[in-house]
Order: C-alpha cells, then structure tokens, then sequence
C-alpha cells in the first residue's frame, strides 16, 4: 500500500513538472526574433530613404511589404500561458489526484496488505496438486533457501525448474548441489543436461565435461552416455559414438523407440 501511495504522488508530480515546463515555454515569446527582425528591417528602410538611396515611392512600397509581412506574422502567433494559465492547470492536476485518491478509498480497501508474490508460494505450498511447473520451481525454491543444505531440496529444485523451461536457474541449482556434493553423479549429468538446453540443444564444451564426470563416477548414467555419443558424431568421431552409445541400446528395451533410433543411427558411426 505505501508503494500504491508513493507511485501516485511521484505520478502527480511528474505531470505537474511537464505541465509547468510546456507552460514556461509557451509563456516565452515565441516569435521575438521574427519580430525584432521585422522592426530591423523598416527602420533600415527609413535610413536609406534618409540616405537618399530610396526615393518616395519605392521607401512607401518597401515599407507597406514590411509591414504587412509583421503582421501576418503577429496575427499567427499562439496565444501564450500566463501566470494565470499556470496556476488554472495545477489546480485542475491537484484536483484530479484528489478525487482519484478520493474515490479509491470510497470504494477500494487502502487498509488491505498487499498481495504479494510470497503469498502466492503460501497458497501454492498448501496444495501441490495441479501445480503449473513454474508455481512448482517458486514453491521449492523456497524450501532450498529455507533449507540450503539440503541436497534432494535442491535436486527437487533443479528438476522443477528444468521442467518449468528454465534451464539457467536449472544450472545453477545444480551447481549448488555439486558443491555440496561433488560425487553426486546424477547431479554432473543433469547439469550437463541443462547446459545443452540453455546452449539451444548445442553440446558445448561446459556441458561435455560434465556428462564426463558423471560417467567418471558412475557408468551407468545413460543420459550422459547420450549426450557424449551425439557430440561425438556431431565431430565425426564414429567409434567414440559406438562406444558410448552401445551400452546405452543393450541397457533401454528393444521395444523401446528410443533404442531403435539410436540402433538407425549408429550404422552411420561405423567406420566406412
């Protein structure tokens, strides 16, 4: 609520600094120069005729196009704010915010607590049934602050935010759980996991030592060995394909679609 009341007077203020500033430039004569050049230009005409450089009919002629040229040009000029003017605005501005604020408390709730983000998380904690995937990463990502040393905390955490389309936050919630644990294989392979998705799908340098490590400590993480084959084919490197990809088909059903496509495309990675 004190946010509501401090973005209305900076809103008021504002205005009334706009308003103030148009009206200062609009009370400045506008057209000064024009006029003053104008005047220049008949009081020359008078010294030539002086001068004897203009005779009587043509000082008449030159000076009645002055002065018609002066004005024209007076008759078009805007009107311009005074004082006055200046004060009428402000007052009109005031008045404005004051009946907005006015009907705000006459037919809103002033007294009521915001309603924030946290008290979003509150209802969502209280029934993680249907929860949208980034509603779930908001609730466990409140869990891992309350609880920061807590490693399925975390991995939750990952999880649910990979699955809510964020693969950076992904990451980086991995990389907390490493830290806590660097021996957690799982976590090495859904991190490399995350980075590819991050890299849109490009197996980058980051992301292969990471899948490395997970099968450095536990061979039978198969998404690693996925991930690893693909960047080896990716590079032409057939038998690094076979090699890790084989393992892979004989661990996943043989009715299992993803075994089949992996069987179609190892032939490509056997040497010619």
């Amino acid at each position: 609520m004190i946010a509501f009341w401090m973005m209305t007077g900076l809103a008021a203020a504002l205005a009334a600094l706009l308003v103030l500033a148009g009206a200062r430039r609009g009370a400045e004569p506008a057209t000064d120069v024009e006029t003053q050049a104008g005047s220049r230009e008949i009081e020359e005409l008078d010294r030539l005729k002086a001068r004897g450089l203009l005779d009587e009919a043509a000082h008449s002629a030159a000076r009645a196009e002055a002065g018609r040229r002066l004005l024209a040009m007076t008759a078009t000029t805007a009107p311009v704010a005074g004082a006055r003017d200046r004060l009428w605005v402000l007052a009109g501005i005031g008045v404005t915010v004051a009946g907005a604020l006015g009907l705000y408390v006459a037919t809103g709730a002033p007294g009521l607590p915001d309603q924030g983000y946290e008290r979003r998380v509150d209802a969502w904690s209280a029934d993680l049934n249907g929860l949208e995937p980034a509603q779930l990463a908001a609730v466990t990502a409140r869990v891992a602050r309350e609880r920061p040393g807590d490693r399925q905390a975390l991995a939750m955490l990952g999880a649910a935010r990979f699955a809510a389309d964020d693969p950076l936050g992904a990451a980086s919630a991995f990389r907390r759980l490493i830290d806590l644990d660097p021996r957690d294989a799982q976590a090495w392979a859904r991190l490399g996991e995350s980075l590819v998705v991050a890299n849109d799908n490009q197996i980058g340098g980051d992301a292969e030592a990471a899948f490395r490590q997970a099968l450095n400590l536990d061979a039978d993480q198969l998404g690693a060995r996925f991930f690893l084959g693909e960047a080896a084919l990716r590079r032409g490197d057939r038998t690094a394909a076979r090699d890790l990809w084989g393992p892979l088909i004989a661990a996943l059903d043989p009715a299992d679609p993803r075994r089949q496509d992996l069987e179609r495309r190892l032939p490509e990675a056997r040497p010619q």
